[in-house]
């Protein structure tokens, strides 16, 4: 298994699009509003990836994993970690996040920051056993209630030899 950066050698969206569509499938009916992943298209994966930094795990020939990467001010977000349902609690997400810690490294960017959705505890406790804090509870336009959380891990900073 290898984890390598999507650049503009890659092509394959269309399955790419179908791996993060059943990493997701299990929300279908859980959370409201609709993951946005539902809204994604092979072309819309494509300019994701130009937009952001973008990384596959592949097992062979098989995408197997992925997650997307956006600098921002004062972190590195983290979206559409994504592995496939049969391989998850396998490490595969561990592997996916610590190159977003090496990312952030590189950037100089202090923390990583996600979001997920308020029922979706199962994953609440996955990313707080990886070290992430839950810093925030915000709500979806149109929404009274509570429909994600925000949740940080704080990087170390780098060690300077001199």
């Amino acid at each position: 298994m290898t984890i390598i950066p999507l650049d503009h050698n890659f092509t394959r969206w269309d399955e790419l699009l179908a791996l993060i569509l059943a990493s997701f499938a299990s929300m279908n009916g859980r959370i409201d509003p609709p993951s946005s992943a539902l809204a994604l298209t092979a072309e819309s994966l494509a300019e994701k990836a130009r937009a952001e930094i973008g990384h596959v795990a592949i097992d062979g020939e098989k995408l197997i994993g992925c997650l997307f990467l956006r600098p921002e001010a004062d972190c590195l977000y983290v979206g559409k970690l994504a592995v496939l349902p049969g391989l998850q609690g396998k490490g595969l997400g561990r592997r996916l996040l610590t190159i977003a810690e090496q990312t952030a490294a590189k950037l100089g960017l202090p923390a990583l920051r996600l979001e997920t959705r308020i029922e979706l505890t199962d994953n609440h406790a996955v990313f707080t056993a990886w070290g992430f804090l839950r810093t925030a509870e915000k709500a979806h336009p149109g929404f009274a209630r509570t429909t994600f959380v925000e949740m940080r891990k704080s990087l170390a900073p780098p060690i300077r030899l001199t």
